[in-house]
């Protein structure tokens, strides 16, 4: 079994609303059992993970934390929804700040995979994917432990570890990524050839892409102005 499944049935049960007592009753185990189960001190069989997949209505896939899908279903480039498609959580009302910033960051990324694309290097896509990742894990994970109430089941990485643990994520997929696109190997992974950078320019943003680049430029200023540096680069007082 691995380190999933303990979070798992632990999530579904608290989710239920069921004690551990009334659970395994439901389960045909004793409360000891479904503790071990739940703490990761014991490992059960295969047929406590049927009967526990049936009980909480969730695949066997997803019990073993194999899919991120309850029933199970691989997650594929259609079943992805347009980050731009209609529907109310899509919707900001009141302020424009969060609509703003979120095409400033969505336009932004629009060159930013262009690029990867034409890089044509998948393990450089894949860290630097890895580190945008790790800082919206890391935007989320803030707006959601805002609330003490809020289960935090759904999570592998215990709160008190999360933030070092993606901070360190993110940096180590950001220096991979620096290595690659450099022309050198990080472990395992091949660098790109030394005549496949990218040549870039703020005209030849601008012109490659029109409809994106303010946006770029802007996200750009926004950032350093937040690290403090002037356009010399000098920090600022």
């Amino acid at each position: 079994m691995n380190s999933h499944f303990p979070r798992i049935i632990t999530l579904l049960r608290k989710e239920r609303g069921l004690s551990q007592k009334k659970a395994a009753e439901a389960l045909q185990i004793s409360q000891a059992l479904l503790s071990h189960y739940e703490k990761g001190i014991r490992e059960c069989g295969l047929d406590f993970v049927v009967r526990a997949a049936d009980f909480y209505g969730v695949s066997c896939d997803y019990l073993l934390g194999r899919t991120p899908d309850r029933s199970g279903a691989i997650l594929t480039m259609e079943d992805i929804p347009d980050p731009d498609a209609a529907g109310k959580e899509n919707r900001f009302r009141g302020s424009l700040l969060p609509t703003l910033n979120k095409k400033l960051i969505a336009n932004s990324l629009n060159i930013v995979y262009d690029l990867l694309q034409n890089c044509n290097n998948k393990a450089v896509t894949n860290e630097i994917s890895g580190a945008l990742s790790a800082a919206v894990y890391k935007a989320f994970r803030i707006l959601y432990s805002a609330n003490s109430k809020n289960p935090q089941g759904m999570f592998a990485v215990p709160e008190r570890l999360s933030k070092g643990a993606a901070d360190a994520a993110q940096s180590i997929a950001e220096s991979n990524a620096a290595c690659l696109m450099a022309g050198e190997d990080a472990g395992e992974l091949e660098g790109i050839g030394k005549d496949e950078p990218p040549a870039l320019s703020p005209e030849q943003l601008s012109e490659r892409y029109p409809l994106f680049a303010n946006s770029l430029f802007n996200l750009i200023r926004n950032t350093e102005a937040r690290m403090g540096v002037s356009p010399q680069g000098k920090k600022d007082k």
